[in-house]
């Protein structure tokens, strides 16, 4: 202080929001799972069930759209 005024320092000028990949969402539903070839149900991102898709029992419709929009 040279001159008798106060100085200011910006203590959070070289804070920075951590860079990085988003979250990854939390499944829940009913997945396709190539890896494996099942249906996995997933509760609040836990695996809860699986399903082989060979002798599924749901309707090849139904097989065919969760194939399609959510494979994981």
């Amino acid at each position: 202080m040279k001159d008798g005024k106060p100085v200011q320092l910006d203590l959070f000028s070289s804070l920075t929001e951590p860079k990085g990949p988003p979250p990854a969402p939390v499944l829940n539903g009913m997945y396709y799972e190539k890896a494996t070839d099942k249906f996995v149900s997933f509760m609040l991102g836990k695996r809860h069930y699986e399903e082989p898709a060979r002798g599924c029992k749901h309707p090849k419709e139904w097989q065919e759209r969760i194939k399609r929009e959510r494979a994981i």
